[in-house]
């Protein structure tokens, strides 16, 4: 199809490549030289430079068609904006005005719901003079499916659900959807995990990720019941990193192989103090925890496992497959941010997750990751790398800087949630109906990269694979097809994982798509995105006016008025109505031949940079 019409953006020029990061070599010693930390360690000291949400921002809001809003002085809605505007106007920081109604759709629909809204969606709001409609579309999409459907994929890809639970990733993919259905609260979802059992994991959803998170022991077994073929100790390890990371937003994997202390200084301040041997005692809840592989016949059952707490206790000097040997130490469960240890007679695995939850760290590190979700960059940066001795502006390591930019929001955003029975939807109202969300992304007048921690303007991101796959078949009115068991889902984020072949799979990879074999990344930009968008089939078969796609329903509906196709294509595409200058270009390629301009036009638009960003 030829390209008559030059409405893109060079969005190469916005991204930066995406470097690979160093794999680290397998430790074979406790005893470490600090050249050899160096070296191992490289990925976390050196980390990839994440773009500064500011500067992405700017470049991003220059190519927005319209000027600024002007600041003006904003309604204070909740505590959030006591806090966000309060800051900004002792410290004499501007900030953006409110975002336009469109801007405002568009955004939350994105934010809640993973796609972009419809063209009646649009006309209805915009139209609209009901004072209070901005909270009432809140509301909308917080009971949707689509709110439903976008977080469960979320928390498909924080616990890296894939092949290893075997049928079990559909019934946790289920499980995690009913959950927020009901608004289930988060800290009882939390506990359900940690202290999961099941005969198997194919039947009990919460058993999932601890079956996800099983270390191969050996390639075959010695007999049909070896307990050999998970490793025990690693699985330990690797479920207690994982309830640190993904519960309280701190990263144990180093101290899981040797004490803070000589190598942490310039990384972590809380960790550098913290030992080996803590992390054995956090380990330890996990100790009575047994994982076996089901065998029937000679031949493993595909990511089946029976878990349960048939295991003697952790063994500190036990060998491990994944880390450098264990030397030993007190094997007694201790929870490693108070000490607490079990109550006589109580499965460790539970008191894990009753002393874990009650903990303020766990819904500190939870509203923490939400808000950098939907703000564009959390509170304390990144959210899954707490530094705990750096949370108190009143009691600060020398030499340090004061880890969150809004300590006080932050712990009362954390007090707000626990008081809400630990609700996500009640988080995700509170923050989306403040002022602060609904700043605009354009700002005017000068842009100082120093307002960023003020979060003087709302920050763009790049939409996710899904995101943008989605946002595709909703403008161009051309479902996917997608498998769910029997079924054929129209949308990436209605099946469990990674889906699709061909085109589809090699676009999606492009655009960041987890492979759920390691921790999820927010999507970065490469200088194959803006190609696969001009020459995808993802994009070229959509825009193509047959098989009842937008464009063939808009040139039938509109036989002969040009500049309706025109409105609609940027209503459905953009989210928005198109300025004087675009809608005369349009008209003027749709002239010569009105079907080639008018699948030109939206090939246009899906490839302008404000299409891949929600703003």
């Amino acid at each position: 199809m030829r390209r008559l019409l030059v409405l893109v953006c060079p969005l190469a020029l916005l991204y930066a490549a995406d470097t690979k990061r160093p794999q680290p070599p397998k430790l074979n010693e406790e005893s470490l030289t600090q050249e050899k930390f160096s070296e191992i360690h490289a990925p976390i000291l050196q980390p990839t430079k994440k773009a500064q949400p500011g500067v992405l921002t700017e470049s991003v809001a220059k190519t927005l068609p319209g000027a600024a809003a002007r600041s003006q002085r904003i309604t204070r809605r909740n505590f959030i904006d006591n806090q966000i505007f309060g800051k900004m106007e002792r410290d004499r920081i501007p900030h953006a005005g409110l975002a336009s109604d469109q801007e405002f759709l568009r955004r939350v629909t994105l934010d809640l719901a993973g796609r972009i809204p419809s063209a009646q969606d649009i006309r209805e709001f915009t139209a609209s003079t009901d004072t209070s409609k901005r909270d009432k579309l809140i509301d909308k999409l917080l009971a949707s499916d689509d709110f439903v459907n976008k977080w469960a994929y979320f928390f498909m890809d924080v616990f890296r659900a894939n092949g290893k639970m075997g049928r079990g990733q559909d019934l946790f993919h289920y499980w995690m959807k009913e959950n927020l259905s009901v608004d289930r609260p988060y800290d009882d979802i939390a506990r359900d995990i940690i202290a999961s059992s099941a005969k198997s994991n194919h039947v009990v959803a919460a058993s999932n990720v601890i079956a996800r998170e099983h270390v191969q022991g050996k390639p075959q077994p010695d007999d049909g019941h070896d307990m050999g073929m998970v490793h025990q100790m690693d699985t330990h390890d690797e479920v207690a990193v994982l309830f640190n990371k993904v519960f309280l937003g701190i990263n144990t994997s180093c101290i899981s192989c040797h004490d803070g202390k000589g190598h942490l200084e310039k990384v972590n301040v809380y960790l550098s103090t913290r030992k080996r041997t803590e992390f054995y005692g956090n380990a330890a809840f996990m100790g009575n925890s047994r994982y076996l592989m089901y065998w029937e016949e000679g031949k493993p059952q595909s990511g089946e496992f029976l878990i349960d707490d048939g295991n003697p206790g952790y063994d500190s000097k036990g060998k491990s497959m994944i880390r450098v040997p264990r030397f030993g130490g007190s094997a007694s469960p201790a929870f490693m941010l108070t000490g607490e240890k079990p109550r006589p007679g109580v499965e460790p695995r539970v008191e894990l997750g009753r002393m874990l939850t009650a903990h303020p760290q766990f819904a500190r590190a939870t509203v923490n990751l939400f808000w950098a979700k939907l703000m564009g960059q959390g509170i304390v940066e990144p959210y899954d790398e707490f530094d705990l001795a750096r949370q108190d502006p009143r009691n600060l390591p020398a030499g340090w800087d004061l880890q969150p930019s809004h300590p006080e929001l932050l712990n009362e955003l954390a007090a707000s949630f626990r008081q809400s029975n630990h609700s996500i939807k009640s988080l995700f109202r509170t923050i989306t109906k403040s002022s602060a969300y609904q700043l605009s992304a354009r700002f005017d007048g000068e842009w100082k990269e120093s307002y960023s921690k003020y979060f003087a303007r709302k920050f763009v991101r790049q939409l996710g694979a899904e995101e943008i796959h989605d946002s595709i078949a909703v403008a161009t009115s051309r479902p996917g097809a997608f498998k769910r068991g029997k079924e054929t889902m129209p949308m990436a984020m209605q099946v469990s994982g990674p889906a699709g072949s061909g085109d589809v799979k090699t676009f999606m990879a492009a655009f960041g798509q987890s492979n759920r074999s390691n921790p999820p990344k927010d999507p970065t930009g490469s200088p194959l995105q803006p190609l696969l968008m001009m020459q995808s089939g993802v994009i070229n078969d959509r825009v193509v006016a047959e098989k009842d796609s937008r464009v063939q329903r808009l040139l039938d509906t509109y036989a002969t008025d040009d500049a309706k196709v025109v409105e609609e294509l940027f209503i459905s595409t953009l989210s928005r109505w198109p300025t004087e200058g675009e809608r005369g270009i349009a008209l003027a390629a749709m002239k010569p031949d009105r079907r080639r301009g008018a699948q030109n036009l939206q090939w246009a638009l899906l490839n302008q940079v404000e299409f891949l960003f929600n703003y």
